[in-house]
């Protein structure tokens, strides 16, 4: 819990959307892959959504999966029961999730995440980081292989976080593994040792991101609007600005 002057705010440690709207011509150069088919831009990627990635076992192109579980999974499950961030912690701590990491690692192709700042019982606001540069980066995932009761298979994937920097820690207290180009290469390649893609599950530099608010449309996981990533004065969740920012 963070207290400023007479305030109290309650982080919410989980990173339950992100932003990836860059165009596919654009994805095509910045990841070196072959035409991303089937891909659209998504202004608030959120949770049992189809969503692209790259595989350590597949750099040339997208693989589309889902983001914690698959829809029909979700249902009557608590978001705390799908398995939407793990934790870089967990990862040395538990065989399973190191057996994951040299298993089956991937990027998340992303241009920002969202995070709520609760300032009170009823009150939190929404906000986005970006880096500074605005260019597109990634976050580290890890993903599995289900298969249903007819044997159908599903491809899961989810992000791993660790603890926030100084820029974002008064928002909240995770935040995502954000990737230079250098640090991809290392993760997606297959010659990496744990060691190696371990050292890599760290903070982005405190300088290298920036915040603002946005508009409370960023709650409904059903929302999709570039007025999504837009800089909004900080609002109630009844719209009445709050100085609380």
């Amino acid at each position: 819990m963070v207290r400023t002057k007479s305030l109290t705010v309650y982080p919410i440690s989980m990173i339950e959307r992100y932003s990836i709207h860059a165009s596919a011509a654009q994805l095509m150069e910045r990841f070196q892959i072959s035409e991303p088919l089937g891909y659209k831009p998504r202004y608030n990627a959120a949770p049992t959504q189809l969503l692209p990635v790259i595989t350590h076992e597949s750099t040339e192109g997208f693989s589309f999966f889902y983001w914690g579980s698959a829809p029909q999974w979700a249902k009557n499950r608590t978001l705390a029961e799908r398995i939407i961030n793990t934790r870089a912690e967990l990862i040395q701590d538990k065989p399973i999730f190191k057996k994951s990491l040299m298993r089956s690692r991937c990027i998340i192709p992303a241009d920002g995440f969202y995070a709520w700042k609760k300032v009170g019982k009823k009150t939190s606001i929404p906000w986005r980081f970006v880096l500074k540069s605005k260019k597109i980066a990634s976050f580290a995932g890890i993903w599995e292989e289900y298969e249903d009761s007819e044997g159908q298979a599903y491809h899961t994937f989810t992000i791993i976080t660790v603890v926030a920097n100084e820029t974002v820690s008064p928002v909240t207290e995770r935040m995502p593994v954000i990737f230079s180009r250098k640090e991809e290469e290392v993760w997606l390649s297959k010659e990496s040792t744990f060691e190696t893609l371990y050292g890599l599950l760290k903070p982005s530099e405190k300088n290298d991101l920036e915040g603002y608010t946005v508009s409370h449309g960023i709650n409904s996981p059903t929302s999709e609007s570039p007025l999504l990533i837009v800089p909004t004065p900080a609002t109630d969740q009844f719209g009445n600005l709050t100085l609380f920012d």
